[in-house]
């Protein structure tokens, strides 16, 4: 069965073949006449200083049918997740359930005292805390309860060295660190390694404003100097935490009568939030536990020896890998796709570890994931010279692809039967995702499913169109280098425009 019903989200062929009008755009009548708009479009003098790549390919006929500077490298944004999605469900396949495991160093003793550690071991889920998964901390605190442990005389330790990986990934700028969307991708991560802070004034005019974070982030310290001020005041507020440091700095000022200002920071250890969830659980069934909690990262490792004597307790498990990257590329989120690419690394590690092909230099699992993603592209046919891709997310401005890669993972996978689960995962125009607010009613709607990109100065669009003819298209449209005239809408538009004259198109490549 095609596709076309599955990516469309059911919509009737008949529905999908009436005309449908956009604001100023006329049906495309012919090739010829598309490529003639598409090229008067990107020819504007707002683009003189910038620089396109577009490649539009017909799934049907397998012929080009749109292409400019096709084979330019430019860099994708978060277009390159589409790689990453593909690898992740090569790899592991849309129904592999990521593991969180819970162990124990020593046995249980017959008075319920474990007199060893108790161990959080993360695999690279990006999912505890989410709305599905609460109750993480307390599955695994009611199956301890149940194997007899009543008290816990060790440490509780969280072990997220199955990445032997930087929390951050290669080319990530230091100004994004501490933003939401550049949260650290951590074996271990919880509540989507982000922290909430809430502001709001004080009481009293003169006195430091009042913070509150949820969670509470382990081991980060205020340093308050947020100051509330007489209404009518300016507020202006910032928050400040330097790479790598605990402590985060509010200056500025709030106004007496402003209301709360919400912000979503990246955790600096999420491990050790985890490691403290749980002993929260633990307390709620009736587990102390004496010793402290501990993060443990690469390069760190514990014992070979301690790990092969420890005592299994139980497992938490993530949805289907399908509906992980389903979240991760409709809404573009970061952590789940960098950690993604950094579980299919580790794999390949622990791959050739057993096999007795461990290599001879140490890679990380970036490293790992990026070789294997190379050799996922090759297999399937999409020429490794139009990408230089370094990191799972999209969010290093060093990851280089050309418009032509980007289509040819689109014709070369996208298309098969194993790679339902990618399709539906994208974006649709003007209904969900990112694509939300784009191209509503206009043709592309329901015709449009693709992931978006953007950084500053660079733009992307790169999936799958059905034309007015009901022909299948794979594109990419890439804008790179492009400053918006400040009369100008939103530069995303300037690519609306080309996906919405491929939808509009009412005739076949095919002759």
């Amino acid at each position: 069965m095609r596709w076309i019903g599955l990516c469309c989200l059911l919509v009737p062929l008949q529905a999908l073949s009436q005309p449908q009008e956009a604001g100023g755009i006329v049906a495309s009548s012919s090739l010829a006449t598309l490529a003639a708009r598409i090229d008067a479009h990107i020819s504007a003098p707002a683009f003189a200083e910038a620089g396109w790549g577009i490649h539009v390919v017909s799934l049907d006929s397998g012929k080009t049918v749109y292409a400019h500077a096709a084979d330019a490298l430019m860099v994708p944004a978060s277009t390159a997740k589409i790689f990453t999605a593909a690898l992740a469900l090569d790899t592991f396949g849309p129904e592999y359930r990521i593991p969180t495991s819970l162990f124990a160093t020593q046995e249980v003793r017959r008075d319920g005292e474990l007199r060893g550690d108790l161990i959080l071991v993360g695999y690279g889920d990006p999912t505890l805390g989410t709305e599905k998964r609460r109750n993480w901390a307390d599955q695994l605190a009611v199956a301890l309860r149940k194997s007899g442990v009543q008290s816990v005389r060790g440490s509780l330790i969280a072990d997220a060295s199955w990445f032997a990986s930087p929390l951050f990934g290669s080319g990530w700028e230091a100004a994004d660190l501490q933003s939401w969307f550049g949260a650290p991708a951590s074996a271990l991560s919880v509540d989507e390694n982000v922290f909430r802070i809430e502001v709001r004034p004080a009481p009293l005019a003169g006195a430091t404003a009042r913070i509150a974070l949820d969670p509470k982030p382990a081991a980060l310290e205020i340093e308050n100097n947020l100051r509330t001020l007489k209404a009518p005041a300016r507020t202006d507020i910032s928050l400040y935490r330097a790479p790598g440091d605990t402590v985060l700095h509010a200056f500025g000022s709030i106004a007496s009568d402003a209301a709360a200002q919400h912000y979503r920071l990246s955790m600096q250890d999420p491990a050790l939030v985890a490691a403290e969830q749980l002993r929260a659980a633990l307390l709620r069934v009736g587990i102390s536990v004496r010793g402290k909690s501990r993060s443990i990262y690469w390069p760190q490792r514990r014992d070979v020896a301690e790990a092969e004597s420890l005592q299994h307790i139980a497992d938490v498990w993530s949805e289907p890998l399908a509906e992980v990257v389903h979240h991760g590329l409709k809404v573009s989120q970061n952590l789940y796709m960098q950690n993604l690419l950094l579980m299919a690394g580790a794999k390949a590690a622990d791959d050739a570890r057993a096999a007795g092909k461990e290599p001879l230099v140490f890679r990380s699992s970036e490293a790992m994931g990026i070789q294997a993603l190379r050799a996922f592209l090759s297999r399937i046919g999409v020429p490794l010279n139009g990408m230089v891709i370094e990191d799972g997310a999209g969010l290093s401005r060093r990851n280089l692809t050309s418009a032509a890669a980007l289509t040819g993972l689109l014709v070369k996978w996208g298309d098969s039967d194993a790679a339902r689960a990618f399709r539906l995962a994208l974006p649709e125009a003007g209904v969900d995702g990112s694509l939300t607010g784009r191209m509503r009613n206009s043709a592309a709607e329901g015709r449009i499913h693709a992931k978006t990109g953007s950084m500053a100065f660079t733009y992307a669009l790169a999936g799958y169109a059905v034309t007015r003819a009901n022909e299948r298209l794979a594109f990419a449209i890439m804008l790179n280098n492009y400053r918006r005239p400040p009369s100008s809408g939103r530069a995303s538009a300037e690519l609306d425009a080309i996906a919405i004259l491929l939808a509009e198109l009412d005739v076949r490549s095919t002759p």
